[in-house]
This record gives structure tokens, sequence and C-alpha cells, in this order.
């Protein structure tokens, strides 16, 4: 793949995540730079782009990289509620993300955000569509991750309904580009890790998305976590909340502490839920936050705990 261009940080000296790490891949169940050396990214995804886009612009991004010290962000594209089933311009925000993300150095998921659809192969040609577009573009951009179904839930299993889909989708993908990231979600709302990691996709830079909710989520996840990771099988948490299921009641800050610890003991990349003022306490900013001009925000205390841990493993102290 190309190399990555300086961005005006990397250019006066600090170099940023991407032009420290560049090309992502997979070396047993860990994500590696090019060097490989595993890296653990931190971030934080967007909430649905057709409702709270407007917090999803280069210089929210900057402030996020600068102050938080995120180094991915999540575009999260969903498919229903005039997402991009009945409003395909959505993707033009996507765009904006990974533009955005490539000028500052981070590295940007692309995520196709099924929810109420639970079976990804009711739009899987929409999938496609969107994916071969997505991956044309950015074939050659390496601080680019793909994440193809969000969550993945009611009557589907691994290897009936989103095994196949992700060998479609992902065939889609590689025609395009042939090395990027790409994460494929699990059942049960990307719980099911244990299942893909029984039956394993062939592609060599594949990763599987756990997802978790502080308030409501226990033991048995990570016990699901750790038998896919002694099989082998690498794990990305494309989402968690530290409020419950719901993206509200809480917030659980014990609970999610105890999350990310063993997320950092296990070196397991994690992406927060999400950036927006929506009135529930999973998000990051208060009601009535500035668009553009965040570093001037109101944080909730999800936002609070989350920006002072983007920096941080759980057990390090801030000097």
């Amino acid at each position: 793949m190309g190399g990555l261009q300086a961005s005006p940080a990397s250019a006066a000296g600090t170099k940023t995540p991407a032009a420290k790490n560049g090309q992502l891949s997979i070396k047993g169940t860990q994500l590696v730079n090019r060097d490989g050396k595993a890296v653990q990214l931190k971030g934080i995804s967007s909430h649905g782009l057709q409702w709270y886009g407007d917090f999803v612009n280069k210089d929210s991004l900057k402030w996020l990289r600068d102050d938080w010290g995120i180094t991915v962000f999540r575009a999260a594209i969903y498919t229903a509620y005039g997402g991009y089933i009945d409003n395909p311009s959505v993707k033009n925000k996507v765009k904006e993300a990974v533009e955005a993300a490539k000028e500052l150095g981070i590295y940007a998921i692309i995520d196709w955000h099924i929810l109420n659809d639970g079976n990804p192969n009711q739009n899987e040609e929409k999938a496609k569509e969107f994916f071969k577009e997505m991956s044309s573009l950015y074939g050659n951009t390496p601080n680019v991750i793909y994440e193809i179904a969000n969550e993945p839930n009611g009557d589907v299993n691994w290897k009936r309904d989103i095994k196949p889909y992700a060998e479609e989708v992902i065939s889609v993908i590689r025609k395009n580009d042939p090395d990027d990231i790409i994460i494929v979600r699990t059942g049960t709302w990307s719980q099911d890790v244990n299942d893909a990691a029984y039956d394993q996709l062939k592609d060599a830079n594949v990763m599987y998305a756990l997802h978790f909710y502080a308030g409501t989520h226990g033991l048995s996840v990570p016990d699901k976590a750790n038998y896919a990771i002694s099989k082998g099988a690498p794990i990305f948490v494309t989402e968690w909340g530290t409020s419950d299921a719901s993206g509200n009641g809480g917030v659980f800050l014990d609970q999610s502490r105890e999350w990310l610890n063993y997320l950092d003991c296990k070196n397991i990349i994690w992406v927060n839920w999400n950036l927006s003022d929506k009135r529930e306490s999973s998000s990051a900013l208060k009601p009535g936050a500035s668009k553009q001009r965040l570093a001037a925000y109101r944080s909730t205390a999800s936002g609070t705990f989350v920006e002072k841990l983007s920096r941080h493993k759980i057990n390090e102290r801030r000097s």
C-alpha cells in the first residue's frame, strides 16, 4: 500500500498514530503495526450519521486526537432509520470522516451499522454496493478499517447466516483493497465471538467484533472472548458503553473499569459509544454541545471517563 502523507502534526515533529504505525495487519491474535509490534487502538464511535453527523468533521476529530488522544474513529452509517437504504447520500458523511482521519493521521472504521435488520443478508446487495465504492476509494489508504455488519441479532447464526455474508462482502472489498483490516460481526449483538472462533474465515486480516455495555454484560462475555483468543481468533471491541445495553441507564463506571482492565491485559482494541449530545447516558456530550467547537463542549460523566482513559491504561495514573 502507499505511504501515509504527513499531517501538520507529524510534519512538525510529532508523529500521528497512523504515521507512527502505518499499515496494520494480524499476527496471531494481535493487531500489529508495520514493524510487527502489537498496537492497542482506542477511540470513539459516532452515533448515527443521519442524526448526529454534524459532530463528525475535521475540527472535531482533530480535537479528539489532540485532547483525548484517540487513535481511531468509527463512522457509523446506519442501514435503517433514514440511513443508507433510504438515503444513500449519508455515505458522504462517511467520506468526510475518512478524509479527515487521513489528514489527521488517525485510523478510521467504516461501520455498516445494521440493528433492527438483524440478519445481515437482508441488505447484502446494498452492503456489497457500499463496500465496493468505499474500497475503490480507499483501497490504497492504510488507515482505513472496514466493519461489515454492526450487530447481527435475532434468528441468525454464524455458520448459516453471518459467515456466508462475510465471505461475500469480503470478496468485494478484497478486489480493491488486498490488505486493510476487515472486522466481522458475530451473533447476539456481536457477543458470540466463540462461534466465529470455532469456524473462522480464511482471510488473514480479519478480526472478530465483540460488543459490551458495562451495565448489562457480565462475566459470560469475556469468557467467550477468552475462548476465542485461545482458538487464535483476534478480537476487536468496536463498540462498548458505560451504560446498559439500551444506551441509557447508569453510568456504570466500576463495571467499565473492570472491562477496560480486561481489555488492557489482553491488549484488545476498543471504541466507545458514542460521540453525540443525545439525552442518554452513553453519550459523550451534554445536550446543546457545540457541533463545531468541541473544545468548548460540556462532557457527560461517560465522556469524562472515556477521555481520561483514551491515553492511559486503566491501572496507570495520570501525571
